[in-house]
């Protein structure tokens, strides 16, 4: 018997097509979605330390600890000791990070163009004003994802 699926199904179905298909586009750039994650929220919120931006992203510290000594080793983030508070280190994005974030973006732009092509713009407005209310009532803020807090 075939019956249409219920909403979280098929959310679930989507959020997992979309995820792994982001990975596969990221693999040639040596990153993985938290990577980018973390890098976004770095270009917009440069000098947080370790503990505010688990807080901005709602990961774990100890997983934020090893997805920022993975992008050190990169090349791409930078630890400095805070000029304020000797104890603390803040976060940069390095100089190397601007050209990889410009790769990033274009495989962003290709991913999201590929996964709504099938959509009119007034479809796809719809679809956005739809799944920023579910987000909303469901407590998803918009620069954080429930993948961060595993492992």
């Amino acid at each position: 018997m075939n019956r249409p699926s219920g909403a979280a199904l098929l959310l679930s179905q989507i959020g997992s097509h979309v995820s792994a298909e982001f990975a596969r586009r990221l693999a040639p750039l040596d990153l993985r979605p938290a990577h980018v994650g973390i890098l976004r929220v770095l270009a917009f919120r440069p000098g947080l330390n370790q503990q505010e931006l688990a807080s901005a992203i709602g990961a774990v510290p100890s997983r934020v600890v090893r997805l920022l000594d993975e992008l050190s080793e990169r090349g791409l983030v930078e630890r400095r000791r805070s000029a304020t508070d000797r104890r603390n280190h803040e976060l940069h994005l390095s100089p190397a990070a601007s050209d990889r974030l410009a790769d990033v973006r274009k495989v962003v732009s290709e991913h999201d163009q590929a996964l709504v092509a099938g959509l009119s713009a007034e479809e796809l407005q719809t679809l956005l004003t739809l799944l920023g209310k579910v987000a909303a009532s469901q407590g998803i803020a918009p620069a954080g994802h429930p993948g961060y807090r595993t492992q």
